[in-house]
């Protein structure tokens, strides 16, 4: 069956900075709320940090190059606040902007659309032991100001941006679970109150930009979908896969497409339910001209029949132990389209972490992921089922462009479609990234 993506279908690939830029000490950066949480004894495996990563910030020209041989429609990255502001406001280090002054120079010059993220987990971090992490209102009005500051200085080229990247994963694993920076262990009500400000801080962020920079940027944010599947197609299933879809998404993107809370979930948590002031989701729910959805896999599956089970049971696992549900982007496209807002949508992340097959064949390079080139046809069947239906999903993202420093899980587990020698910093395009290049040279597969 021949899969075929509507003309002008956005096809892309996804970095962060933190990631893969390295240069941690290089003009005028300061340390990052990353840089400091990654020394702490047995924060990330092996006490592996981005200090290096895949050293993008000198070697971004090759990469760009890279880009330009898969046929990348679009580049989506995101800039690190402590190069651009080191103290998180203030006097902008301009050697720091000018770094993405030339990436963006050296993309366009390529054909290759930029996409900036403005907060993808990194910050200063003065600014985060100032505040708290996301636990004081006032980061709210210091977030725009920088993202007022991005919109003035790049938008004349850069017209694609979100303002932050899985604000339920910078809450979760960062103020609840302490897996990730800042590391904090919040009570409920204090959690809360720091994911009310998050969300603040994209409203007001909105503002600022729309503000600053010029009259045709698309601006939205990016969300990590808790996706949800039906056991079978049966409307009962659907209907009860829906409604789980909504009690675990809905506290964060209800505020953000509607402009309100959800009210029997609010109910359900009173007294722990933020300080709303006057104004807030007005600020919170303005429109935006997208969003972005992050998403690998389907953590249940729901039937009427027999409620809500885990996927992990039943399907192969990659590496990192996330079920491979390949159905997991048709209904997180459809449920959100259905219950949330039905407006323009991007894949802004999707991907799979497997071993490489690292070869020498003929005296070249070989990279062997053929796991990876079966995970991305089955994912986008799902992408185009929902094409075909005629959702509003506009693009796709692939994670990750390269093999990067993965968080707590420092440098075990690789997402790249290109391979990189964490000793030598070469760069091989893997058999996924040669895949991945046929389809966007044929819109399709």
């Amino acid at each position: 069956m021949r899969h075929e993506f509507p003309e002008g279908f956005l096809w892309g690939a996804a970095t962060a900075a933190y990631q893969i830029e390295g240069a941690v000490d290089q003009d005028g950066r300061a340390p990052a709320n990353w840089d400091v949480f990654a020394r702490l004894p047995g924060r990330t495996r092996n006490g592996e940090s981005g200090m290096v990563a895949c050293d993008h910030y000198n070697r971004y020209r090759e990469d760009v190059a890279l880009m330009k041989q898969i046929g990348l429609k679009a580049y989506r990255f995101s800039i690190a606040w402590p190069r651009v502001l080191p103290e998180g406001s203030g006097t902008v280090n301009e050697r720091g902007l000018d770094f993405y002054n030339r990436l963006v120079d050296e993309l366009l010059e390529n054909g290759i659309k930029p996409v900036a993220t403005c907060f993808h987990w990194d910050m200063p971090y003065s600014l985060e032991k100032k505040h708290n992490g996301w636990t004081s209102r006032d980061l709210a009005d210091v977030f725009a100001e920088y993202c007022g500051l991005l919109a003035e200085r790049l938008g004349d080229r850069v017209k694609m941006w979100a303002t932050i990247n899985e604000p339920e994963v910078v809450l979760h694993a960062g103020h609840k679970a302490g897996v990730h920076a800042p590391g904090l262990k919040l009570g409920p009500q204090e959690y809360r109150q720091a994911s009310h400000h998050l969300l603040l801080a994209h409203g007001k962020a909105l503002q600022a930009m729309r503000d600053s920079g010029p009259s045709d940027l698309r601006i939205g944010i990016v969300h990590n979908s808790a996706s949800v599947s039906p056991l079978t197609e049966s409307e009962e299933d659907i209907s009860a896969a829906r409604q789980e879809f909504y009690r675990r998404n809905a506290w964060i993107v209800e505020p953000l497409l509607k402009g309100t809370y959800p009210q029997e979930l609010w109910k359900e948590e009173e007294p722990d339910v933020p300080e709303v002031r006057d104004g807030d989701l007005e600020l919170i729910g303005a429109p935006i001209d997208f969003f972005g959805i992050n998403v690998y896999f389907s953590g249940l599956c729901v039937s009427k029949r027999y409620g809500a089970r885990e996927y992990e049971e039943w399907f192969p696992r990659t590496q990192m132990t996330w079920p491979i549900t390949p159905d997991a982007l048709y209904w997180t496209v459809r449920f959100n389209s259905e219950l949330f807002r039905d407006c323009d949508m991007y894949i802004t992340e999707n991907g799979c972490a497997c071993p490489d097959q690292v070869k020498d064949i003929n005296g070249e390079a070989v990279v062997e992921d053929y796991a990876r080139v079966q995970f991305l046809r089955e994912y986008l069947k799902g992408v185009h089922r929902a094409t075909e239906e005629g959702l509003p999903l506009r693009g796709y993202f692939v994670w990750s462009l390269m093999d990067n420093f993965e968080w707590a899980g420092g440098y075990k587990y690789r997402f790249g479609i290109v391979h990189v020698n964490y000793e030598t910093l070469e760069r091989t395009l893997k058999e996924s990234g040669k895949y991945y290049s046929r389809i966007i040279a044929n819109n399709g597969f």
